[in-house]
């Protein structure tokens, strides 16, 4: 194991054990605070209880259409921007107008839209996903080397040989990095619709256990919430590592 990978692992626990000292010598209030240790057994009860699984299944799943049907047009915006420049004349004042719109400010306007199905809860993902995929689409077609585009122009490439060889090939690095960002903002949409007019959810677990002043299961909940998505983010890099071996070695 390389000291880069036994950081990685030391760097939570010490501060799980941190917060557990922390604990025991009343510096934080156990209160608002409780141990790690009380969490833990919490957790495992939660789990065993059939809750944890039925409440992140169907965050995922929100998660997951969401971040597709935003995802998927996000990117093909991005990649047009970054090709034309009218087409970045179009869309670019959009995104800067409507990106800074606070996503869970407008929740209430997706649930008047779509009602209070599952559609309000995807859309509410989308429209946060969506924005940064463009942005990062496109920033990574323009930071491709003039010298790549010289070259397809020089060989008179066509045009789906110069998309999937040179342009796609090109921005995926920024893609990826769209993908993690979004799979953030996107869990944080989710939980966020799920204190509305929803029962089921980690969102709704944490509101319940707000509302029933249970501190050890809003903790629980919020292990499971960053559970699921340090989960998504290791998929996202495994992927990245296989698209990408240069990338990988570096980071390495």
């Amino acid at each position: 194991m390389t000291v880069t990978r036994l950081l990685k692992i030391a760097a939570p626990l010490s501060l799980v054990l941190l917060w557990q000292v922390a604990v025991w010598t009343k510096f934080l209030n156990p209160g608002l605070f409780p141990p790690p240790s009380a969490i833990l057994a919490n957790f495992i009860a939660y789990a065993a209880s059939g809750e944890l699984a039925t409440n992140a299944s169907w965050t995922l799943s929100r998660l997951l259409v969401g971040l597709l049907i935003g995802g998927i047009p996000g990117t093909a915006v991005g990649l047009a921007m970054g090709m034309n420049k009218w087409v970045r004349a179009y869309f670019g004042p959009v995104i800067a107008l409507l990106y800074p719109i606070p996503k869970i400010a407008i929740l209430p306007l997706f649930y008047f839209i779509f009602g209070t199905g599952e559609a309000a809860k995807w859309a509410a993902v989308a429209v946060g996903v969506f924005f940064l995929m463009a942005i990062n689409t496109e920033a990574g077609v323009r930071q491709i080397e003039t010298i790549y585009l010289d070259v397809a122009r020089a060989y008179r490439i066509r045009p789906m040989s110069f998309f999937f060889r040179v342009l796609l090939p090109g921005a995926l690095p920024n893609i990826y990095a769209g993908v993690k960002l979004s799979i953030g903002i996107a869990i944080v949409l989710a939980v966020a619709a799920e204190y509305q007019l929803t029962r089921v959810g980690l969102g709704f677990a944490i509101f319940n256990a707000q509302q029933l002043l249970d501190v050890e299961r809003l903790y629980a909940a919020l292990v499971a919430v960053s559970l699921l998505g340090f989960a998504l983010a290791t998929i996202v890099d495994w992927v990245e590592d296989v698209a990408l071996p240069w990338r990988a070695h570096r980071r390495a």
